[in-house]
């Protein structure tokens, strides 16, 4: 009798711990507590930023241009800031790129504290920050692997994104707060105070703990390099075709969360914030259960990204604002569950050499899609309204897990039939050496994954 609580007991820490592993380590702790201060004020400023739009347009059309502008950057140059990351110290650079956010919020605070603010304006700062992005977001992916190194990877990624939920939580309650209280601009002046956080967190570390490649030389063809290493291999190639449909036509809560409120359930800036702080509760969620497995597994990714697509369509089809509420915690826990599965697949079958270039690209199926996705959902949502634009999201992502469950299995039993073709070679001639591929069934084993090549090219002209 007195075995079972003893075994309970047991197994409660070591789960606890094997979910917060990562933050045994000194620079990511720091890091860790850094970005959720930063993110905090990222996410109010995010949901001011929207509602100043709403307020000065009453557009759904412009909201989607804001995001547009937001990350097309990251579209059109995405790839530089990848490049970037592979060649430089990546610290440094987010010393950098972590500065000129403050500069930019604080920019923003300004205009609309003096009542000067004109939409032109919000968008000039909603393009800077995009042009800051492209050079911050692949050093500040493939900078997780530095800190936490290869074995606890997986662990840190799904804890960031525990960061950002904790976030969403806190800031756009936080931003409806100040909005309904003292105003749009304190939102903006608290975002532009919270980096001081990552800025401090970034300096206190220290660099010899931190597991450094040596930078790439400098070489012609290397941006091209980078596509085809990612292209040449079904590991890194499937989680980004599926991203960028995802986030192409799902991941556009920035202009359908504001409609929901303004336009589905005519309300005001708190029920914005409480759609929001519900997408980011089921996230956080999501995140901690991501955290507490071991490895990552395509057929993970396959099954998340459905839930995501039918949960999005339950979130459109709800008629009542508690409904609504209830769903979006559940599709914010798949939809992160999907971003964690998909950005650990990616980093743990990258090169150090690649990991930069690779993670540019997902910024660009993620960020920078929202240019094409933004105003499409935007103009869907103006002329046939914000449930119908959650409906395209919605069947595009049940589509594009179809497809990937089907080119999967398809793989697997390719890979399977070499692997039988090998054996009976080596049966034959014993100098034959064969070997399968583990990931999609189960967990990513470096052993057992037909790897992307190293990249050989990374000195030859493209």
């Amino acid at each position: 009798m007195s075995e079972v609580p003893e075994q309970n007991l047991v197994r409660t820490p070591a789960f606890l711990e094997r979910m917060f592993r990562s933050l045994q380590t000194r620079n990511y702790r720091l890091w860790f507590f850094g970005q959720t201060v930063s993110q905090s004020g990222t996410w109010m400023q995010s949901v001011a930023q929207y509602w100043l739009v709403l307020e000065l347009t009453h557009s759904a059309f412009d909201l989607g241009i804001t995001a547009a502008l937001q990350f097309a950057p990251v579209l059109l140059f995405g790839t530089i800031g990848g490049l970037v990351a592979d060649r430089f110290d990546k610290r440094r650079v987010l010393l950098v790129t972590q500065t000129a956010f403050t500069v930019q919020a604080a920019v923003l605070w300004m205009l609309v504290a003096s009542g000067s603010v004109q939409l032109w304006m919000v968008w000039a700062l909603a393009l800077l920050y995009g042009f800051i992005n492209v050079l911050d977001n692949p050093s500040r992916q493939s900078f997780v692997m530095e800190m936490a190194g290869h074995d606890d990877l997986a662990n840190a990624i799904a804890l960031n994104s525990v960061i950002v939920n904790v976030s969403r939580i806190v800031g756009p309650a936080l931003a409806g707060i100040l909005i309904a209280t003292v105003g749009l601009s304190w939102a903006f002046l608290a975002n532009a105070v919270s980096f001081v956080a990552v800025i401090g967190a970034l300096y206190a570390m220290r660099p010899a703990d931190l597991h450094r490649r040596p930078p790439v030389a400098r070489a012609k063809g290397q941006i091209r390099a980078g596509m085809r290493y990612a292209w040449g291999a079904w590991e890194l190639r499937v989680p980004l075709l599926m991203m960028a449909v995802i986030g192409t036509l799902a991941y556009n809560f920035s202009v359908i969360l504001p409609l929901y409120a303004h336009d589905v359930f005519h309300r005001g800036a708190g029920t914005y914030s409480a759609l929001t702080v519900a997408m980011g509760v089921g996230a956080l969620a999501g995140g901690l259960v991501i955290a507490s497995r071991r490895r990552p597994s395509y057929r993970l990714l396959v099954l998340v990204s459905l839930a995501f697509g039918v949960l999005i369509l339950a979130v459109a089809a709800a008629p009542t604002l508690p409904l609504v509420l209830v769903l979006l915690a559940l599709m914010g826990a798949a939809s992160l569950m999907f971003i964690a599965v998909a950005n650990s697949l990616l980093q743990l079958n990258s090169s150090g050499a690649m990991r930069g270039r690779v993670m540019s690209l997902w910024a660009i199926v993620f960020l920078g899609s929202t240019p094409i996705g933004a105003p499409l959902i935007g103009f869907v949502a103006e002329h046939y309204g914000a449930r119908i634009a959650l409906c395209v999201g919605g069947a595009a992502t049940l589509l594009v897990a179809i497809w990937a469950g089907f080119a999967l299995r398809r793989i697997r039993n390719d890979l399977r039939l070499g692997v039988a073709n090998a054996e009976a070679a080596v049966a034959a001639a014993p100098a034959v050496a064969a070997a399968g591929s583990f990931a999609i069934d189960g967990d990513v084993r470096e052993s057992g994954l037909r790897r992307p090549q190293r990249p050989a090219v990374e000195n030859q002209p493209a």
